[in-house]
């Protein structure tokens, strides 16, 4: 919508002083201010207003139209879509083209929105046959290239470039800057999409450079967080890093939250992929704090329905066409011509700003899991979920945990038998491994520390099960441990052996750190699982008096009593080996 706010607030003033009885201005400038007004809330009232004081088609087609923006404005899309089918309605009774296009294109722009392309495309579609046979070059442009769009968003290139192609000749002949630039913007999209990268950074830098002419600063920062995509997938991190920075920096500037968000998790996952955790923590952080949703996006896909029953219904409204026609034949007319043209070119600039916030969020949709995966990688989720809730988390003591520690025996010596990165990559085995085995019992992992690795289990929720849990992980965990030291010694290459104790207790678990946020255990618990794993032997799963009482008569445990061993600080501790009973 083209608003101008000087025009809304005359009326306004007009409209207090006009007399009661004056119904058909009354009316006229009901729509004008419902139209003009940038304020959804007051654009909504104005256009409900017109919609309480008249029965007629042509003022309920212009205020159901209004309505409908203001809805989609205020975030209520399937408000939106049901005023502007009723607005497509009053517009087929009349027999208004342009405004039965006008309609069409309103209703693909919320289907795009809602993510639903099939039927913004159908929609757009519609309305590009209206503005050929009633010469509305600009209309005509903006569907065409709207539609180009959303074919972009299916995958469906070769027709995307053909739109584009078309209302890239439209947007030229009729001296527009901001559809020639987000044409050109598209067109890299569709290079970068066919793995032309040369061609897709040179299409985009153009579009941005008529771009900040413009000062059309959504549009620019969308295309330079686009432009870290294409460096990241090049390989380049340290460019890609320098686009998405110049981006939140744009964004930054003139206060665009929903690209400060989306550009925040952008760095996050950049500084990940580059080793800088508390860096990537921080712009996570920051990108929550942004993050903003549109209200209703569950129902619009429920809305994407009304198509059909819609299409159903046009039939009817064929049939009363003609009476309607006979009715509202002379409804009142005035010249808009000049002031429709301007209307369509700054409608096309603020739909393709709140489109291509979307385009961002499509290009990034991939890494938002893995961005939500790296906190999850920090901290365990329901203390992360706390964190993201109120910007910190409480210790808490828990009167049960269980903490298991593994450690390499002589690792100094078969680390010195490989190379550095042979080294890394063989510890980077072990310790996936274990990390999923973790997942698979529910356990958290807390660490590792060179080449030791610790776990516990119920935390940060108690758990029933978690004690039997710790010790089959440990059991899994050996047992990994010695199928790869059998691959490992076939094939004549050195191989890690590895102790494994757990012990059960309380704990206090909290985050430490500033810079670099770190979920971690306290306790003499600790203390003593590192004691179970030090004493224990290679291949075997050691455990302390309190963890064998715990599970005792387990009937899928066996344990062998070790008697008392002396520890380092402690003294005699009594210990037990653990192993799975053989089946019968």
């Amino acid at each position: 919508m083209a608003q101008n706010q000087r025009v809304a607030d005359s009326l306004i003033k007009k409209l207090n002083q006009l007399e009661s009885s004056n119904d058909s201005l009354r009316l006229h400038w009901l729509a004008e201010i419902s139209f003009n007004h940038n304020n959804p809330d007051s654009l909504l009232f104005y256009s409900r207003q017109l919609i309480s004081l008249s029965d007629e088609s042509y003022w309920l087609l212009r205020a159901y139209y209004n309505e409908g923006s203001a809805l989609r404005l205020l975030g209520d899309l399937d408000g939106a879509l049901e005023a502007y089918f009723k607005s497509l309605e009053f517009a087929r009774q009349l027999g208004d083209k342009k405004r039965e296009g006008n309609a069409y294109i309103a209703l693909g722009d919320v289907y795009s929105v809602s993510g639903a392309h099939k039927n913004s495309t159908d929609y757009y579609s519609l309305s590009i046959p209206i503005f050929r046979e009633i010469k509305d070059s600009v209309k005509l442009a903006t569907a065409l290239f709207n539609a180009g769009d959303e074919y972009l968003n299916q995958d469906s290139l070769a027709t995307a470039v053909l739109h584009f192609n078309e209302s890239a000749e439209l947007f030229d002949l009729l001296g527009y800057p901001i559809g020639v630039a987000y044409n050109l913007g598209n067109m890299g999209l569709v290079y970068a999409m066919q793995g032309n990268e040369a061609l897709a950074l040179a299409n985009i830098d153009e579009a941005i450079t008529l771009l900040e002419e413009q000062q059309d600063y959504y549009g620019i920062a969308a295309y330079l967080t686009y432009m870290s995509d294409v460096y990241i997938n090049k390989g380049d991190l340290s460019l890609a890093l320098d686009y998405a920075e110049r981006s939140l920096k744009l964004a930054s500037t003139y206060g665009l939250k929903d690209q400060m968000s989306e550009t925040n998790l952008k760095l996050a996952t950049l500084h990940e992929q580059m080793g800088n955790t508390d860096t990537s923590y921080k712009y996570y952080k920051d990108h929550i704090a942004y993050r903003d949703s549109v209200r209703n996006m569950e129902s619009i896909q429920q809305m994407a329905d009304l198509e059909t029953s819609y299409q159903v219904s046009q039939k009817q409204v064929e049939v009363d066409l003609l009476n309607e026609q006979k009715k509202t034949q002379k409804i009142i007319a005035y010249s808009t011509g000049a002031a429709m043209l301007l209307v369509g070119l700054f409608a096309i600039g603020l739909y393709r700003r709140n489109k291509f916030i979307q385009k961002t969020k499509q290009i990034i949709e991939k890494e938002k899991d893995r961005s939500e995966a790296l906190l999850l990688n920090i901290l365990p989720e329901e203390i992360a979920e706390e964190l993201k809730a109120n910007g910190s988390a409480e210790a808490r003591e828990f009167d049960q945990v269980s903490i298991l520690f593994s450690d390499f025996k002589e690792f100094t010596q078969t680390a010195e038998k490989l190379s550095a990165k042979e080294l890394v990559s063989e510890i980077n085995v072990c310790f996936k491994a274990f990390d999923h085995i973790c997942e698979k019992y529910e356990l958290e992992k807390i660490k590792t520390i060179g080449d030791a690795f610790m776990a516990a289990g119920g935390l940060p929720v108690p758990s029933d099960v978690a004690v039997k849990n710790i010790v089959l992980a440990g059991l899994e965990m050996q047992r990994f441990i010695t199928e790869r030291k059998n691959q490992l010694d076939s094939d004549g290459k050195p191989a890690f052996e590895m102790r494994l104790g757990i012990h059960t207790g309380p704990v206090v678990a909290g985050i430490v750190g500033v810079k670099k946020f770190q979920y971690d255990l306290w306790g003499d618990t600790v203390n003593t699982a590192s004691r179970m794993e030090s004493n224990s032997k290679v291949g075997m799963v050691n455990i302390s008096r309190n963890t064998y009482e715990l599970l005792q008569g387990d009937p899928d445990l066996q344990f062998e009593k070790r008697g008392e061993v002396k520890v380092k600080g402690k003294g005699a501790m009594e210990m037990y080996f653990v192993s799975l009973k053989e089946a019968a």
